[in-house]
């Protein structure tokens, strides 16, 4: 049988989503795909008379349990007319089930999931490839909010941002979770998307360097996702890294295999798949003795529309900090938050990539 990709494109009110799925559509059709999209349930739901902010608990339950059975029963549909395709398929969510999470407590939301027979690390870390999160212009790119286009969109600035990060954090935990930063450029946006889209179809991509910088954090990160990374570089040939990743993020692990290749000067090629714990014990054994394990804090959060990870290592340097941008064209500024002081900028120094800190003395 073919491999079916399947990507959720999620993100904040007034992100972009819609646009996006237009490019998707154009962009890989011409590549010679057959491109499904998934609509969005909620809104359907919300335009045949579902009332999601209803105060009647018992409406609200019954409401977002059928959102996640039919939204569940409509991407299976879709795999099985996908899987009848002569030409390679992709499927494209416009949203996925853990959305619905970030709308609801997690009591409501563990009912629910075991109501339909399912659970959140079957539905947020084994279900999708990838999660493509577009931050929502309210977090960054105000001038852009609008209310006008979409009438079932009523938040505010404030409620808006909030909504944002609820998602990010509803799919943190999936091994491809990306986030899509705001630009000065709104193409530089849709330009990202096509991007990682085309990674998960390993499709070879221009190296790109992302902006790193060595610093201090002079103040406390509102509303940051903290995990816990361990990373090991197994022995690959020439040319090839290959990592194994375990991040550990409220009291769960996910284990992930990457492997990055360069097949030109420009151009480079990376696959990433999530992988059993057993699998993942295995595969130390292949560890590069050459290389040390890499142990480090991870904060990642969104700052003026813009995605950072705050990287402070244990192993084997300790209190090394970097800060990455994640995304952000080579024009564009940096939106640095004033609990950050920037001491040294990096980008493009080699010993200071991951795989190079790892060497041994």
């Amino acid at each position: 049988m073919k491999e079916i990709k399947r990507i959720v494109l999620t993100g904040g009110p007034c992100a972009g989503k819609t646009t996006a799925l237009v490019k998707i559509i154009e962009h890989f059709s011409s590549l010679g795909y057959k491109v499904f999209t998934i609509p969005e349930v909620p809104t359907m739901f919300s335009q045949s008379g579902m009332d999601y902010l209803t105060t009647n608990k018992n409406l609200f339950y019954e409401g977002e349990k059928a959102t996640l059975e039919i939204q569940l029963s409509l991407e299976d549909k879709f795999l099985h007319m996908a899987e009848q395709c002569e030409e390679p398929a992709l499927i494209v969510c416009d949203r996925g089930a853990m959305d619905i999470s970030a709308y609801m407590k997690p009591e409501m939301w563990n009912a629910i999931t075991a109501a339909v027979g399912t659970n959140t690390n079957e539905l947020r870390d084994a279900r999708y490839d990838a999660v493509l999160h577009l931050v929502s212009a309210a977090d960054g790119a105000e001038q852009f909010y609008i209310t006008s286009n979409n009438k079932e969109r009523t938040e505010g600035l404030e409620l808006a941002r909030e909504v944002d990060k609820r998602v990010i954090e509803a799919w943190t935990g999936h091994p491809h979770l990306r986030v899509i930063n705001n630009h000065e450029d709104f193409n530089n946006k849709l330009h990202r998307v096509l991007k990682e889209i085309s990674s998960v179809l390993s499709i070879p991509q221009p190296i790109v360097e992302e902006r790193k910088y060595i610093v201090e954090l002079t103040g406390k990160i509102p509303n940051c996702i903290e995990s816990e990374i361990t990373q090991t570089y197994l022995v690959a040939e020439p040319g090839c890294e290959v990592r194994l990743r375990c991040r550990a993020w409220q009291g769960k692990n996910v284990y992930v295999h990457t492997t990055k290749k360069n097949i030109s000067d420009t151009e480079q090629l990376e696959t990433e798949r999530q992988i059993s714990k057993n699998l993942y014990s295995s595969l130390l054994q292949q560890a590069d003795p050459y290389r040390q394990m890499i142990q480090k804090t991870r904060k990642s959060f969104i700052w003026k529309g813009q995605y950072f990870e705050l990287d402070k290592f244990q192993k084997p340097v300790k209190g090394l900090m970097i800060l990455e941008t994640k995304g952000i064209a080579e024009k564009e500024s940096v939106n640095f938050p004033p609990f950050i002081k920037v001491l040294q900028d990096i980008t493009g120094m080699q010993k200071y990539y991951n795989y190079n800190i790892a060497l041994k003395g």
